[in-house]
């Protein structure tokens, strides 16, 4: 039964735009009225932007009538006076899209479900013999980096004859030639699967514009017109309906004029490839149609911002995507695409199934898969050699903030959990071409790879959040050789902290507190102690201890170690004010700035030295200080903690209680009465949670942080992650709904959260609600795995969860608890469960002797693969004493 939250009607179908691609290859727009927009596959953004008239229709007959003939799109929601994205003289004050077809007959009624990855459209009208059902989807399978990087969008759509006899359907598909011109089409077949190719025949094939596109069917009857028909003005789309809506099948036009419009608009060209089936009364049949991409050269098309390099890497470089070194065209793509479709098909409806089948509150589910949208979106790419790369987000028409921005993307959690092999690749990166020789780390990675530039600092949450995150990686991997490799750069990277050669001075004492210049992803910097940046100082000094007693390196994992407990005791006594945890810096103290006078000069404000950038003459203050104020990511660094095992590295109570601060003073219930002078994420009527907030007692500085009044996502997901794992369910909940209401399509687009752009790698913070209410953890290295689920539904708990080898489900009811492997092959010698367990079965029904310990039991080594499950059973199990998400938000 589908869940109500993820069905769109009305006016929140308005902004629904659903992405169709792969991880690394752009996507198309589903909109909510079906309408194919946002063509974003030409390796940049291109919000709003379309693909000529490119569309489904479907025509009706019995007999040689036509009874009716209409677009497959919904009402349609767009601006009627016209739209600023247009093309030029079709844009604002030209009325609605032509390209949106509104002008096109088109059905009354729509109906959206977005459970991602999968999209279902139900389209319906008093006047047509029938009802439609579109599903548009790409695969996405956890741990198959390959299959979830199709660069194609794949569309299933089911006709049921609601008439009381057999009727005709044609249903086709309309594809734009795309923006490079000129083009050639031509058709093809192959193993009854059907299309029309379209290449751009004067560009090289190295040149960045070359482009191939593709629409395909592998129906068994099929005709088409290899191209519409060319002329000036309205005339292609004019002679087009007049052709789809005569009576029978399409003749094929296998060319056209060979003229230049000169000044006289006309569209550009257009091929079609149409599917025809016979439905008998009160039956439905499907028709399966691909549309293939295949721009395989890169090009580095932007201007890298002056201040974000010491020597911003010029544009023009071009270098093959990954897609383009595994499939040979498009043409290849769409025929992979529909020969194997029902295993992509089920594989990803397996994934979709299990991760909606479980029993977490619905907006922090919501919130969790939507925002997987995100990795089907421009704002990744995938290098040559397959690793990951990412943009923050995506302005219209180009990326937003370059270059995997450790400080970033140090918040998400998808591809850690979902894709750990794209994951290391990230880190590869980092450690490879990001690490100067003193060991600071750019934040920010140019490229070509091995540009020789940098970013003008290293930044403290980016760099030891990179050192906790290779921790998990490695969790995950179990790959030794793969950490005793990267080993003597995460040394590195960690001693550059008392390193006499990091001008921002940051532990020169060896205190394990972070005392100097302090760059963050607030984009300026703290000067003194807080326990943001400490916070992941000491997580990074903690995990590199474990790391390297694993690898024998005991001499440098007992001084990290010894370094940590220093500085944790130092932070628990010093930076925690009864309440919460505060920045130690005296506002008032011109001196703060005095080491860093000779320093490296900020390229934000060119010329400008130490004083000009972070004192204020008026107020006799420092600026962008936090102070006194109650940050929202204050004890941020025990949330990656928790996620990965890492264990202590706050104070518990302290942490509770600092967490209760921000829900009191940061959680903003209604927007309509807060300042914000910053960007504006939250409305009037709209509740979230804000970077910085002073109580009443606190003093406020003239100029606090940047942002300080904003609500950036992917900073509440993780604020919310971390009530949920301190036993705050109801309030973790409420932080959660409160973004997800911002996007409820009438408002915002559901799979488009921004901050600085859209489509915002941050909110992929929202995974690691999934693993912290099943209380997950992992261990490859010792075949473990564990599960404290934290909330159930009425009589059961139920989540999806993900290692590196193996995904599954986890299923808690009374006297079982069962862990079930979907795909994949995991080994289990250990779990961290509830304690009550009598009897450990294998789906075979063989049982295992087993052995308590202190949190869990142990036993000989068992190997699960797809479709095997392992079931504890014991009277003690039960779900009964966790939080009911019918409670909650």
């Amino acid at each position: 039964m589908s869940n109500p939250r993820f069905i769109y009607t009305g006016d929140q179908l308005k902004h629904i735009s659903f992405p169709l691609g792969g991880i690394g290859t752009g996507s198309i727009g589903f909109s909510g009225a079906g309408r194919l927009v946002d063509w974003e596959i030409f390796n940049r953004p291109a919000k709003g932007i379309g693909n000529g008239f490119s569309h489904f229709a479907i025509k009706a007959e019995r007999q040689g009538d036509v009874l009716d003939a209409r677009v497959l799109n919904g009402p349609f929601t767009g601006d009627l006076t016209g739209d600023y994205r247009a093309e030029w003289a079709r844009g604002f004050g030209a009325g609605a899209r032509r390209d949106s077809l509104a002008g096109v007959p088109h059905f009354g009624h729509a109906e959206f479900e977005g459970r991602f990855p999968v999209s279902a459209l139900m389209l319906s009208d008093p006047a047509f013999p029938g009802v439609v059902r579109i599903e548009a989807f790409n695969p996405l399978i956890p741990l198959n980096e390959r299959d979830s990087s199709l660069p194609a969008a794949m569309f299933a759509i089911t006709v049921t004859n609601t008439s009381d006899a057999p009727i005709d359907y044609s249903i086709a598909g309309v594809l734009g030639h795309g923006p490079v011109q000129p083009t050639a089409a031509k058709p093809f077949g192959q193993d009854g699967i059907n299309g029309v190719s379209v290449t751009t025949p004067r560009e090289a094939d190295g040149s960045p514009r070359r482009t191939e596109l593709v629409i395909a069917t592998d129906a068994a009857e099929t005709s088409r017109q290899t191209y519409l028909f060319r002329g000036l003005w309205f005339d292609a789309l004019q002679v087009y309906w007049n052709d789809f809506t005569a009576p029978g099948r399409f003749r094929d036009r296998t060319s056209v004029p060979d003229y230049d419009a000169g000044g006289m608009p006309r569209d550009r060209d257009h091929s079609l490839q149409a599917a025809h089936i016979t439905v008998p009364a009160g039956e439905s049949r499907t028709v399966r149609f691909v549309i293939a991409w295949y721009v395989p050269n890169f090009e580095k098309y932007w201007v890298s911002q002056y201040w974000h390099f010491t020597e911003p890497p010029a544009p023009g470089a071009t270098w093959p995507n990954w897609y383009a070194t595994e499939w040979p065209g498009a043409e290849a793509v769409a025929i992979e695409a529909l020969q194997r479709w029902d295993e992509l098909t089920g594989m990803t409806e397996r994934f979709r199934d299990a991760i909606y089948g479980s029993t977490l509150p619905a907006a922090s589910l919501d919130a969790a898969v939507a925002n997987l949208s995100i990795l089907k979106s421009p704002t990744v790419a995938r290098l040559t050699d397959g690793s990951l790369y990412g943009w923050e987000g995506l302005w219209p028409d180009v990326g937003s903030c370059e270059g995997s921005c450790t400080h970033v993307w140090n918040y998400q959690q998808a591809v850690p959990f979902l894709f750990p092999a794209l994951a290391r690749s990230m880190r590869e990166l980092d450690y490879t071409y990001n690490m100067d020789e003193a060991g600071g780390m750019s934040f920010r990675m140019p490229l070509p790879l091995g540009t020789d530039t940098r970013t003008e600092s290293p930044c403290a949450d980016g760099q030891f959040g990179n050192v906790m995150k290779l921790y998990w990686d490695w969790k995950m991997s179990g790959d030794d050789e793969w950490l005793a490799r990267l080993w003597p750069r995460v040394k590195r990277s960690i001693e550059y902290a008392w390193s006499p050669e990091n001008p921002d001075r940051w532990d020169r004492e060896r205190t394990g507190v972070l005392w100097g210049r302090q760059h963050h992803t607030l984009d300026m910097e703290l000067f003194g102690p807080n326990s943001w940046l400490t916070g992941f100082y000491l997580g990074a000094l903690k995990a590199a201890s474990e790391m390297g007693r694993h690898l024998g390196d005991n001499e440098t994992a007992e001084d990290y170690s010894a370094l940590f407990e220093k500085g944790r005791s130092w932070m628990r006594e010093h930076l925690f004010n009864g309440e919460y945890f505060v920045q130690k810096v005296d506002l008032n103290d011109r001196s703060t700035l005095d080491p860093y006078i000779d320093g490296r000069k900020s390229r934000r404000l060119a010329g400008a030295n130490i004083y000009d950038l972070y004192w204020s003459e008026e107020h006799g203050e420092l600026k962008y200080q936090a102070g006194e104020a109650c940050l929202i990511d204050q004890v941020l660094a025990q949330w990656h903690a928790d996620l990965y095992g890492l264990g202590e590295i706050f104070d518990r109570d302290q942490v509770r209680s600092a967490l209760d601060a921000i829900y009191a003073h940061n959680f903003k219930p209604d927007f309509g009465a807060v300042f914000n002078p910053c960007r504006v994420f939250s409305a009037r009527g709209e509740a979230g949670t804000v970077i910085s907030d002073y109580p009443e007692q606190a003093r406020r500085p003239a100029v606090p942080v940047p942002y300080a009044q904003e609500t950036m996502h992917g900073f509440e997901y993780s604020f919310g992650g971390a009530l949920y794992q301190n036993g705050m369910i109801a309030q973790g909940a409420e932080v959660f709904a409160a973004v997800r209401d911002h996007y409820d399509g009438a408002k915002r687009n559901p799979w488009n959260e921004i901050e600085c752009g859209s489509n915002y790698a941050r909110s992929m913070a929202s995974w690691g609600a999934v693993p912290t209410l099943s209380g997950f953890s992992f261990d490859a290295r010792d075949k473990s795995m564990g599960f404290a689920p934290l909330v159930r539904h009425g009589d059961r708990f139920r989540s999806f969860w993900s290692c590196g080898s193996a995904w599954g489900t986890v299923e808690l009811t009374e006297g079982a608890l069962t862990i079930a492997v979907a795909d994949g092959s995991l080994t289990l010698a250990r779990l961290r469960v509830p304690d009550g367990c009598e009897t450990v079965r294998l789906h075979t029904g063989e049982t295992l002797e087993h052995d308590k310990h202190t949190d869990g039991i142990g036993f000989a080594p068992v190997t699960l693969v797809s479709g095997g499950s392992l079931t504890l059973l014991g009277s003690a199990l039960s779900p009964a004493a966790l939080r009911d998400v019918a409670t909650l938000q």
